[in-house]
């Protein structure tokens, strides 16, 4: 089981701030494909990961990052300074 935390407008678009799923992904683009074929809100919370920053176990990563040994993964968008 892995710990999903959504931040920002992902958050809003998939209508929740985190969730536990039980996931066969390797990878974190894997685990994103998973989550994209669930439903449509997923698919349109992850249609441009351009947009997108993930964190594993709250360290910046990228989408090709293995999660094995991994306990939470989030998704949020780029950070803008001001």
């Amino acid at each position: 089981m892995i710990d999903v935390l959504y931040f920002a407008w992902v958050r809003e678009r998939i209508g929740l701030p985190k969730e536990r799923v039980e996931t066969a992904a390797a990878t974190v683009a894997d685990l994103v494909a998973e989550l994209s074929a669930r439903e449509e809100r997923y698919a349109a919370a992850f249609a441009d990961l351009s947009a997108l920053k993930v964190a594993l176990d709250q360290e910046l990563s990228d989408f090709d990052a293995p999660l094995a040994g991994v306990r939470e993964v989030a998704f949020f968008p780029p950070m803008t300074g001001g």
